[in-house]
Order: C-alpha cells, then sequence, then structure tokens
C-alpha cells in the first residue's frame, strides 16, 4: 500500500480534508454529550466512546485513490463502490472487546446505506473466490486490488493524531458481517437494540450537522424559562403542581387557563430533576403548530436556536441529501439555505406533529436518528383528544415504546378527553399523575352562552352581518372549505380572515400572522382555527360538531381576561342543520345528535351558561365508550404496529413496504395550483425545497382521484442540479387546474385558466 497525496479530502467545493471533518464531528460530539444526559444506556461513558471511535473511522475509506479523484472531478475508475465498506476493516485492528468491535463495525457500515443495500453492492462489485455469490465474475473488482488504493499511511497518522495506534494488516471486506446482520437482525427483544440504535444516530447526527456547518447542540436553560416566574401574572392551582410533579403527568384544564405554560412548569422541574433531553411540543395539526412555534420562540427568546420546527419533508430532504457522500455545495447561497433548512432539527424545544415522531416507529430511512433524538427527552401532547382511533392506537404505541425503551418523560394535554381514553393511554405510561384543575377556576372559567339554532347558518348570514355592523369580533366555522369560503365572500368587514385546509403553508403562515393584529374584526375557517390558535373573539357562530370539536371553537371566543376577569358570558350560537357535504367531515350522525342534544339541556336547564366543570361529564355521556368500529379500528391498527415495533423495527434495514403503509394513512395528497407551478419549479432549480414544499395545497384522495381522471390534475416532471457538481434529480410533482389565490384558497369547483392560454381569444 502507498501514500498517493498529501491531503486526503471528505468533501469538495469547498475542500474539506478528512482530518477537518473528523474533528468537526468531535466539535458536534462534546456538545452532544452535553445534550443527551439520560440515554438508555448501561454505561454512558463507554457509549460516548464507542461513539467517538466511530466518529473517527467512518470516512476513512474515503482514501481510496479513485474516490478522491471522482471528489475533485477528474476522471476516475471509483465504479460506485461504497467508501464505508474500506473504512469497516481497520475496526478489526483495534485493541478492543470483540463486542465492541462489532458494534464499532455496525455503526460504521450503516451511516449511509441500509444493509440490503450495502450486500447488494457487494454483489455486484467484487469478485468472490468461491462464486456462491454471484452467477458471473465479468466485468467485477478485486477487492485485495482495491484495498491496495487506500492510502493507509495517511490513516495511519490521522489516527495517531487522535490518540490511536494500528499495524496495517490485511484488510478484510466485511461480507460476513453485512451478510449475517442482513439474514438475522437485531429487533428490540435484543438486548444490543438500544446501543446499537443509538450509536447509529449518535454518529449520523454528528456526520450530518458538521457537514451541515452546525457545530453547537444548544440545550434549555433556566433563563428560557424565566418568563414563567415573573410577578405579571399569579400560576393557577394546576400550573403550581405541574411544577411540583416529578414524572409523567396527565393535565386536564379549561381551555385559556395556560396549559402551555404549565407543560413549560413541568418540563423546568424535570431537567432540574432528571437533567437535559430533547423536549418535542406535539400538536395535532400542520396549521397549528406554526402558531405555537411562533409564540414558544418570543416567550422563551430563542431567535431560532432554542425553538424549531420540523416540517413533514424536511427530515426526508436532509436524509436523502446526506445520504450520498459526493455531496458538495457549489456556492454560499446553496450552502447557507442547507444550512437553515438543517437548522430546524437542531434546537431543543421542536414543534411538530405525531406523525414526525411515528415516522421513528415505522422503520423509515434514518430512524435511528430519530429514535436517538428522542431518547431520554420529554414530551408535551397538546390537545390529546383531537385524534381519531386510528392515530390513538399509533401514539399509544409511541408512548408504550417511548417509555418503557428510551426513558421518556410525558405530559399529555386536554380539556376535553373522554375518561375511557385518559385510561387507555395511562395504562401504558406507568406511573402517572393525574392533574386537574381547581374548582374555582373552574368557577372563575364561565365565559359562554349557548344557544341552539334551528336551520342552516348559511341561511341567516344576516345574523351574522348584524353583529359585525355592532362592532363585535365575530368568529364564523363552517364544516367545509366551500361553505367557508362562500359565507366569507357573503359577509361585509373590512379586516376579514379566511383561513382553512386549502391554502398553502405559506400563505396559511401569514394568515396567522395576520390574526394575532387586534384590527381583524372577522374570522370565517374551517375545523383549521380549533387548535392552538390565541385569538379572542366575542361572538361565535358555527355548524354543527361533535361535542370536543365545538369546545375547541368556543375556546376561541372570551378566551382573555381584562383586568383580571372575563368578559360578559359571550354568545355560542350552534345550527342545528347539517349540509349534505358535511357527512365526509363527522360520520357519525348519532355523536352529532347527542351533542345537539346536550347543548340544548344547558341551554334550557341552566340559560346556555356552559360551566367548565361539568363539561367532563358531558363528553363522556357523549364517548362513553369506543364504537364498534372505532373499537374495531383501534385494537387493529395498536396489534398491527406494537408487533411491528417489537419484531421488525431494525437498525440499517428500510422496510419499503412500512413507509408506504405510513404515508397512505394520509387522506391529503399534495398539488401545486397551476398558477404557482412556474415559482415552484424555480424554487427547486435553486435548490430552496422547504420554500417549494410550502406552496401546495392538499386535496383528500377521494378528490384526488375523481380530478386526475377528469385530467383536472396533471403529472409533471422537472429535473434540476441539486447541490453537488454532478447529480441531475427529476422531481415528480403535480398541478392541479384549479383557481387559487392567497385569499381564498384553492377554489375547488373553478377552473384555473392561464391568461397565456386565453392570449388569442
Amino acid at each position: 500500500m502507498i501514500k498517493f497525496c498529501s491531503e486526503i479530502l471528505a468533501k469538495s467545493e469547498p475542500p474539506v480534508s478528512l482530518k477537518q471533518h473528523i474533528e468537526e464531528c468531535l466539535i458536534v460530539y462534546e456538545s452532544l454529550k452535553n445534550a443527551f444526559k439520560r440515554l438508555p444506556v448501561s454505561n454512558s461513558e463507554h457509549f460516548w466512546e464507542i461513539v467517538r471511535f466511530g466518529i473517527i473511522f467512518h470516512d476513512l475509506g474515503k482514501s481510496h485513490a479513485e474516490f478522491q479523484k471522482m471528489l475533485i472531478g477528474k476522471p476516475d475508475e471509483w465504479y460506485r463502490q461504497r467508501h464505508e465498506l474500506f473504512s469497516v476493516p481497520f475496526i478489526d485492528l483495534l485493541d478492543l472487546e470483540d463486542k465492541d468491535k462489532w458494534l464499532l463495525k455496525m455503526i460504521v457500515a450503516g451511516h449511509h446505506k441500509d444493509f440490503k443495500s450495502l450486500f447488494d453492492s457487494i454483489l455486484h462489485s467484487y469478485k468472490f473466490e468461491d462464486d456462491h455469490f454471484s452467477l458471473s465474475q465479468a466485468g467485477k473488482l478485486d477487492w485485495d486490488e482495491e484495498v491496495q488504493k487506500l492510502d493507509t499511511s495517511y490513516i495511519q497518522s490521522i489516527l495517531k493524531e487522535f490518540g490511536i495506534t494500528i499495524k496495517i494488516d490485511r484488510l478484510i471486506l466485511p461480507v460476513d458481517l453485512i451478510k449475517k446482520y442482513s439474514r438475522n437482525p437485531i429487533n428490540s427483544y435484543d438486548s444490543n437494540f438500544n446501543e446499537l440504535v443509538l450509536a447509529a444516530g449518535a454518529l449520523k447526527q454528528c456526520d450530518h450537522s458538521a457537514s451541515a456547518g452546525i457545530f453547537k447542540v444548544n440545550t434549555l436553560e433556566n433563563k428560557h424559562f424565566e418568563f414563567l416566574y415573573n410577578n405579571e401574572w399569579k400560576p393557577y392551582f394546576h400550573q403550581e403542581t405541574a411544577f411540583k410533579t416529578i414524572g409523567n403527568i396527565i393535565l386536564t384544564a379549561p381551555t385559556g387557563s395556560g396549559k402551555t405554560e404549565a407543560s413549560l412548569m413541568w418540563l423546568n422541574k424535570q431537567m432540574k430533576e432528571f437533567g437535559q433531553g430533547r423536549t418535542f411540543y406535539i400538536l395535532p395539526f400542520t396549521a397549528s403548530i406554526n402558531a405555537m412555534y411562533e409564540r414558544l420562540d418570543e416567550k422563551m427568546h430563542g431567535d431560532n436556536e432554542i425553538v424549531g420546527l420540523i416540517h413533514g419533508r424536511l427530515s426526508e430532504y436532509i436524509e436523502n441529501k446526506f445520504g450520498d457522500e459526493s455531496y458538495s455545495s457549489k456556492n454560499e447561497k446553496l450552502k447557507k439555505e442547507l444550512k437553515e433548512s438543517y437548522r430546524a432539527l437542531v434546537p431543543p424545544l421542536k414543534v411538530a406533529t405525531p406523525f414526525q415522531l411515528l415516522k421513528s416507529i415505522f422503520g423509515l430511512k434514518g430512524f435511528e436518528k430519530g429514535i436517538f433524538e428522542m431518547s431520554g427527552g420529554y414530551f408535551i401532547f397538546d390537545e390529546i383528544h383531537a385524534y381519531d382511533p386510528e392515530v390513538i392506537a399509533q401514539i399509544k404505541v409511541l408512548l408504550e415504546f417511548a417509555t418503557h425503551y428510551l426513558n421518556v418523560k410525558v405530559c399529555l394535554m386536554t380539556a376535553t378527553l373522554p375518561t375511557f381514553l385518559k385510561k387507555e393511554l395511562a395504562e401504558v405510561i406507568d406511573p402517572i399523575t393525574e392533574i386537574n384543575a381547581d374548582d374555582n377556576l373552574y368557577q372563575e372559567f364561565i365565559r359562554h352562552k349557548i344557544r341552539v339554532a334551528n336551520g342552516l347558518l348559511s341561511e341567516n348570514i344576516s345574523e351574522v352581518q348584524k353583529r359585525l355592523n355592532a362592532g363585535y369580533k365575530v368568529l364564523v366555522v363552517c364544516n367545509t372549505v366551500k361553505q367557508a369560503q362562500t359565507i366569507y365572500q357573503t359577509l361585509q368587514s373590512p379586516n376579514k380572515v379566511l383561513l382553512h385546509g386549502a391554502f398553502n403553508g405559506r400563505d396559511r403562515n401569514k394568515k396567522e400572522t395576520d390574526l394575532t393584529s387586534d384590527d381583524i374584526k372577522l374570522l370565517v375557517g374551517t375545523q383549521a382555527i380549533e387548535v392552538s390558535l390565541d385569538i379572542d373573539f366575542d361572538v361565535i357562530f358555527t355548524e354543527p360538531a361533535p361535542l370536543d370539536a365545538l369546545l375547541q371553537r368556543f375556546g376561541r371566543v372570551n378566551r382573555h381576561r381584562i383586568n383580571g376577569v372575563f368578559r360578559q358570558p359571550c354568545d355560542c350560537i350552534v345550527y342545528s342543520e347539517r349540509n349534505d357535504n358535511d357527512k365526509y367531515i363527522y360520520k357519525n350522525k348519532k355523536v352529532i345528535q347527542e351533542t345537539l342534544n346536550v347543548l340544548r339541556e344547558i341551554e334550557a336547564e341552566k340559560s346556555g351558561i356552559v360551566s367548565e366543570k361539568d363539561l367532563q361529564t358531558y363528553i363522556d355521556r357523549i364517548y362513553p365508550q369506543w364504537s364498534e368500529n372505532d373499537r374495531e379500528d383501534f385494537d387493529r391498527v395498536y396489534t398491527h404496529l406494537h408487533d411491528f415495533v417489537k419484531n421488525n423495527l431494525v437498525p440499517f434495514i428500510y422496510d419499503l413496504h412500512s413507509e408506504e403503509e405510513f404515508e397512505n394513512q394520509f387522506d391529503g395528497i399534495k398539488v401545486v395550483p397551476s398558477i404557482l407551478k412556474n415559482e415552484y419549479i424555480d424554487l427547486l432549480n435553486s435548490n430552496q425545497f422547504i420554500k417549494a414544499e410550502s406552496l401546495k395545497v392538499s386535496v383528500s384522495k377521494r378528490r384526488f382521484s375523481s380530478l386526475i381522471k377528469n385530467e383536472e390534475i396533471q403529472r409533471g416532471v422537472t429535473a434540476f442540479q441539486v447541490l453537488n457538481k454532478e447529480q441531475i434529480m427529476e422531481k415528480t410533482f403535480y398541478t392541479i387546474n384549479r383557481k387559487y389565490d392567497d385569499e381564498l384558497g384553492l377554489q375547488i369547483d373553478d377552473e384555473y385558466i392561464s391568461v397565456e392560454s386565453n392570449i388569442w381569444d
């Protein structure tokens, strides 16, 4: 083996030497050690030492002469070999116990590709003396000859600088390691599972973060919680109790009574008691996470470094980006874009939907990093009542896995969770402390006066307009987007906003920001307003919905106190008739009818005044137990996912079927409105993937199927150059030939006709 050049590169454009990359990974490593104090491993110091070895060894195979030529754009004979296969054999030369060598070899081998891909690469790339792997040797490489192209002198000198001395011996292709594991991988029953998956995740985190130029992993400190303990407000009983409680809690309190603050007080207490861990603030809908992100970031003075968002496609984009070792940044602008995108995964408190965490237990590509991030962390589930039975089943599996295997502490919060669901979740979070707001608070929270009105909301627009003309801040909630658009256009107000699920992310974010202004006098919306928007209106007019959904809608009325007290109870008018299309939104007629019965009872017996102390009784009356169909759905999903996590969640093996299964549970399919197609392609061409995704709108699978059949949705393909110098990527997307604008959103019944297509009309 000979020395080929004076400096070995790990990256190019700008050039980063192998030594520099290792050093930068080790900077991240030191920061990670400080941020992850509660990992579920038997010996923390030993665990981190293995990760350190992994960082030092993971890219040694890049010293291959042909790989170096490939990096700098010279003609090469690399033939798409895997550099990690050349890194692994050096580990056998270390003076370590066999079990430590095995763990180290595993995480180095798997830090880019899954083991099935690695095994296929070995079979198709190299000759074998006993050709039981392949039918033909033609065109294959000789491993021993390829090993001679490694710069072992450079490797020895690098290792020496990191305090490691090895004597170079024969370097053996790790085919047996990869073949054996591919055929008999390790699942959660195995005692080695935790250390394997966590070490793999830690190594990936160091590698990816250093490659993005981010070297410091931030932590939550006492100063970030100072706003909770100033003299501007006196904590409620449930907030003080949350701060005093050590361990898992389930918190029940009225909407608008500071449950978010209570959860952060709980978090502050847990960190003082147990130490650092990443925190996930989990909300039901993507539409609500932006508002919560802004709220927490402002309160905690995060400056985008403490509070972050996890976007649905962000982690997939990053995983694919760093999955190719030939990645390089072509210019500083693109490098900055990647860095800012990756930064969203780094802050210690992340706002997300549960699906971003569920991805990891579905075993999607790169899930080891997701499990590492969750380990020893804290989950805050806000509005836990808002999920359907199938998602509740998945969350139950997640909570069971996270609390039993990953040392996670949990805070569940709700205003309206049925008792039977509390028991369902509590049985996998043991022990758990139940915290309820005190009676005095419930007496103070007399905010709403219910009236059940006859007919359809759409037939009584004049009643809504009268309130607007009288100077009220009016909230109107419809069950469908089309109904909301129609009513919004009918009502007259100089300062009005429409909010629903048929806006793209960019426009929805702007609307949520606009709603923070006191100037807005009318908000027309759908279920998108039910969760986490901190808005305050004087009156609500709403179409019928289940009681728990209505209570969330009511919670946006008379929400804030003035001089320490609420206004007189504000009117909550619920219309009793349903539109024909409501059946697609709320399918259980019995629940709607029982809700109306309860509301009429409150109106008759209590003059419509809602006592929030009685809400649990009402909720349990409407939801005494699962319906037969819901129970079947819950049991089916829980059993399937529980068994998968136990038996088939294995590091370095990614199941495409699981990925399809995960994606298929979502009803929405993202499409690009035709009017935004050119902007979408321009953003892809400039590698602004997150901004490009923010232009898409979700349509239901049922609607998608109908429109694509009638050629109103077209499949498009565009090619663009990604951040390295060679790779051209094709992106498939769908455009929908329907009108779209930032005021009304997607108008599903109105065809979009471009100016260009009518130029000769």
